[in-house]
C-alpha cells in the first residue's frame, strides 16, 4: 500500500477518473450518434479538453497542453472552417455501421490482449525507470543547466525531435490555410464570372 496517500484520497482520484472517462464516452457517443457537422465538431473540442485533463491526471503536463492548443484550439478552429466550405449536415451513410463495427471491435479485442503483456502502471520496477529516467534525473541539470526536467528533456535531449514536430505542425497549418485560400479565390472568381 502506498504510504503517502490514505483511501479518502484514493477513492476521490478514482472517482475522478470514472468521471472523466464516464464523459469522453458519452462525448464519443454523441460525436457518433449526431449529424449536424458544427455540433460534432464542437464536441470533438469538448473531447480534446477532457483528453487534456485525463493527460494532466497522468502528469503529463506538456502533453496536457498540446492537446489543448491543438486538438481543442487549432484543430477545431480548422474543422469550423471546413464545415463552413462543405456544409453542416452530414449526409445519411449508403451502408450499414456493421462492417465497421465489426473491424472497430476486432481492433479493440487485439489491442486489449496486447496490453496484457504490458508491465503494470506505475510500477517502480517497470523498464523506463531502470534505464533512461535515471539517466536524466541524475544528469539532466548538469548536462543541460535546464532545472525543469521535463523542458530539458524536450528542448535538449530530444530538441530535433521537438523542431520536427513544431515543423510538421506549422506545415500541415500551412497547408490547410493555403488549401481553404485557394477554395474562396476559386468562388470569387466564379462569383465574378457570373
Amino acid at each position: 500500500m502506498d504510504q503517502g496517500q490514505g483511501k479518502g484520497p484514493r477513492l476521490i482520484t478514482a472517482v475522478h477518473d470514472i468521471l472523466l472517462l464516464t464523459l469522453l464516452l458519452v462525448t464519443t457517443v454523441a460525436v457518433v450518434r449526431l449529424r449536424n457537422l458544427v455540433a460534432v465538431v464542437m464536441l470533438l473540442g469538448l473531447y480534446s479538453l477532457l483528453m487534456a485533463a485525463v493527460w494532466l491526471v497522468l502528469d503529463a503536463v506538456d502533453v496536457a497542453f498540446t492537446e489543448a492548443a491543438v486538438g481543442a484550439g487549432i484543430t477545431t478552429f480548422l474543422l469550423l472552417a471546413a464545415v463552413l466550405l462543405t456544409g453542416q449536415e452530414e449526409k445519411p451513410p449508403r451502408r450499414g455501421p456493421i462492417g465497421p463495427l465489426l473491424i472497430v471491435a476486432a481492433t479493440g479485442a487485439v489491442l486489449l490482449y496486447a496490453t496484457a503483456d504490458m508491465p503494470p502502471f506505475g510500477a517502480p520496477d517497470n523498464p523506463i525507470h531502470r534505464h533512461v529516467a535515471p539517466y536524466y534525473i541524475d544528469r539532466s541539470l548538469d548536462e543541460t543547466g535546464v532545472p525543469n526536467m521535463v523542458t530539458a528533456v524536450l528542448a535538449s535531449y530530444r530538441g530535433y525531435d521537438t523542431l520536427g514536430e513544431t515543423t510538421v505542425i506549422f506545415t500541415a497549418g500551412v497547408a490547410v490555410l493555403v488549401l481553404l485560400g485557394g477554395r474562396r479565390r476559386r468562388e470569387d472568381e466564379i462569383e465574378e464570372d457570373e
